[in-house]
């Protein structure tokens, strides 16, 4: 599946300064790539004689009251908007310039219709029908026709290079007739992945991208999108991207979205003391870094104001779960008594509490994030589920063989959190007599370590947000096995043909046949819990800060106003974050 974690890690970088007339500065870099821009032209600025630059940046600025300045995202200069560069396009290629057919509410559960206007299924559940919406345009002033959207979808189908290749593998056409598009399948469709594709994949133009190599879609870099969303790139440099908002966007229109603001300006990530300097100072307003102890400062406390998802602990919407991983291939670790007793040692308390201070909260057994909680089968945790208990640690460490000898839990230098995070484990762990010692490595190291199987344990996250539980369980079971195993795909290596058959045939079951799903998943998340390939710790949060200085109306849970309130690459574009952007207000003035 091409989906990418988001942890909310973060670099040094240069952020935005104030000047003296109280707007914010595009910061110029010594050695910054080429400026891009938009099809729309210039852009006002402050001064009144700034437009989209080429070459080195010059320092371009922006009113502070029409503007929202961003980060979170981006940990190293913008060079790219192709949004099929999943791994490195710039904040904002996808959801602010390019769109997909729907979007996914994980909220509400549902997929809403964006750029098309429906998609339905035949009777026989064998040929889905879209309707491209009316009435929008790509920012060169062209009509989307249903042409795009064929395009777009016939080469995820048939060009390997396309990151989703594998949601259309099943696909055998896709043919326009105007706005109508039938896409028709091989045999039985691929369900989950295709459900996967309408809300995921973008819809680009196929003026534009059928001029570029097959083999390059995914490389290009696309300085000059042209997209269907709602902004305009107008300039950036090393360490800012400028968005300008396109007046005429369809969504204004047809789904009554406004924004107050003319320009978002997203900064990259800073250090952690950065981030959080330029937060309560007001340089950044919109914040998806993780900024430890960040809890202490919402709400008004110290007069900061920050709004989060949720105004109280957990304060973080769930994004994607983070797993103790263990390598099933080597002992002790392929004795499942031996993996029971971590799972009864270990309390994810001690992490959520410690370590995140509440700002996250401990994993179901499954490991299901709460937003698919219909499919959780509570009579399977029941029976099968575990939770926090030393004695059964031991009792179970005793039947598995276990003589003491050291293992190792490791996660990447720097993710400050998850170093504490595996302290803390241990700590729980060596209680009941199992020998743990923690490493480091750098992450490139770290992620070789766990694609080829140099590992005993370690912390992994790579099961993110998503509509269904079926990339859950295909990350855990895939098969087969290889030397080295990519995509994020069973780095455990268990080997369960079983349990794989279990996920191929919830893949090619309908989405709308619910019942046969949930009987399924419920197989899966009994034979989870019994064989315990890797132990669900915590829930990574959707790292969300927001400064009320310049702006207000956040998303908050519970509300009509619940939107996501993340810009992360597989966020924005894909689930409701535009809603959010729209739905922010000025702050009032101070007396």
């Amino acid at each position: 599946m091409p989906t990418r974690k988001m942890t909310g890690r973060w670099r040094p970088a240069k952020l935005v300064a104030v000047t003296a007339a109280g707007l914010l500065t595009l910061a110029t870099a010594a050695a910054c790539s080429s400026s891009g821009s938009s099809s729309s032209g210039s852009a006002p600025a402050a001064t009144g004689s700034s437009s989209a630059s080429t070459g080195t940046s010059p320092i371009t600025q922006f009113p502070r009251n029409e503007t929202l300045y961003t980060s979170g995202t981006l940990y190293s200069a913008p060079s790219t908007w192709n949004p099929y560069n999943l791994g490195n396009y710039t904040t904002g290629a996808q959801g602010l310039i390019y769109e997909p057919l729907f979007l996914y509410d994980p909220a509400k559960g549902v997929l809403k219709p964006w750029l098309a206007s429906s998609g339905t299924w035949d009777a026989a559940n064998k040929v889905y029908t879209i309707k491209v919406r009316d009435n929008v345009k790509w920012s060169d002033g062209q009509p989307l026709t249903g042409a795009d959207v064929a395009w777009s979808i016939t080469s995820a189908a048939t060009n390997a290079a396309n990151p989703y290749n594998s949601n259309a593998a099943s696909v055998a056409s896709a043919t326009a007739s105007g706005n109508t598009v039938t896409v028709t399948f091989k045999g039985t469709p691929a369900y989950a992945a295709w459900d996967s594709y309408l809300w995921k994949a973008p819809v680009v133009s196929k003026a534009e991208f059928s001029k570029v190599p097959a083999t390059q879609v995914a490389t290009w870099a696309d300085t000059k999108p042209v997209g269907t969303g709602p902004m305009t790139l107008l300039t950036y440099n090393a360490t800012e991207t400028a968005y300008q908002v396109k007046p005429d966007w369809w969504g204004s229109t047809a789904m009554g979205l406004n924004f107050k603001f003319k320009y978002l300006v997203d900064v990259v990530n800073g250090s952690n003391n950065v981030e959080l300097g330029a937060l309560t100072s007001g340089q950044v307003d919109w914040s998806n870094n993780f900024l430890p102890n960040i809890n202490q400062l919402i709400n008004g406390i110290g007069g900061y104001g920050f709004k989060t998802y949720y105004p109280n602990a957990p304060y973080m919407l769930p994004a994607n779960t983070a797993w103790l991983t263990f390598n099933t291939n080597k002992a002790p670790f392929n004795n499942v008594n031996f993996r029971k007793a971590m799972a009864y040692a270990i309390n994810p308390d001690h992490v959520v509490n410690n370590v995140y201070g509440g700002l996250v909260k401990a994993a179901d057994p499954t490991g299901l994030l709460p937003n698919l909680s219909q499919y959780v089968d509570q009579g399977v945790v029941s029976q099968y589920g575990f939770k926090y208990d030393p004695n059964k640690a031991k009792a179970f460490l005793a039947q598995s063989g276990y003589h003491g000898q050291q293992v190792t839990l490791q996660v990447p230098n720097g993710w400050t959190d998850w170093m504490a995070a595996i302290n803390t484990l241990a700590q729980d762990m060596k209680a009941v007599g199992i020998n743990v010692q923690t490493v480091t490595p750098e992450y490139a190291a770290r992620t070789t370590n766990l694609t080829t199987g140099n590992y005993d344990m370690a912390i992994d996250n790579n099961a993110n947000l998503d509509s269904t539980p079926w990339t859950y369980f295909q990350r855990v079971y895939n098969l087969p096995i290889q030397s080295q195993q990519t995509a994020q795909l069973n780095w455990e290596r268990f080997n369960s043909p079983a349990d794989w058959a279990l996920v191929q045939k919830a893949g090619s079951t309908p989405t709308s046949d619910t019942a046969s799903l949930k009987a399924t998943y419920g197989q899966l998340e009994k034979d989870f819990l019994q064989q315990l390939p890797m132990i669900p710790v915590w829930y990574n949060g959707a790292w969300f800060q927001g400064s009320t200085q310049h702006w207000t109306n956040y998303p908050t849970s519970g509300t009509a106003n619940d939107a996501i309130p993340s810009l992360w690459r597989g966020y924005i574009g894909s689930l409701t974050s535009v809603y959010a952007l729209a739905n922010l207000s000025p702050a009032p003035k101070a007396s």
